[in-house]
């Protein structure tokens, strides 16, 4: 194979310039909740199916919603620190231990659901947020 028929051609507006992420970089800083006092309301209650993730916009921010098969609601930030791709929401729910965590969908790290903090590093936190039901609505506050 020459150089020359190994070279990649983009459509013109595509891809063209692009280039490839690192798969393992460095755990970035936390991201931090959003900086509001406020409420948001993101869904009903019967909406959350448990053990599963939804994610939800707040305040500009992505945010995991969990709901655990014993009724507890959780709010983290959806951005993997390991991978910074937005998919925590889509990891696997469960339990290590007696703590309550998901697992990112990408690496596998796993998250404490009540701190954020990743099991595997220590040193690696993502966001939490404060959950709440009011009239059937779930809802996420800032700090």
């Amino acid at each position: 194979m020459t150089a020359q028929a190994d070279a990649r051609h983009h459509p013109s507006g595509s891809t063209d310039g692009a280039e490839a992420k690192d798969p393992h970089p460095t755990p970035a800083t936390p991201a931090h909740p959003p900086s509001g006092t406020g409420w948001t309301a993101v869904c009903p209650l019967e909406k959350l199916q448990p053990e599963r993730g939804v994610c939800a916009l707040v305040e500009g921010e992505p945010v995991a919603l969990f709901r655990t098969r014993d009724d507890r609601l959780f709010a983290l930030h959806n951005v993997d620190p390991f991978s910074a791709a937005s998919v925590l929401s889509r990891g696997i729910v469960g339990d290590l231990g007696g703590t309550p965590v998901v697992a990112s969908p990408l690496y596998k790290q796993h998250f404490a659901l009540e701190s954020g903090v990743a099991l595997e590093d220590s040193d690696v936190v993502v966001a939490t947020y404060p959950v709440r039901v009011v009239n059937g609505t779930v809802e996420v506050g800032g700090p």
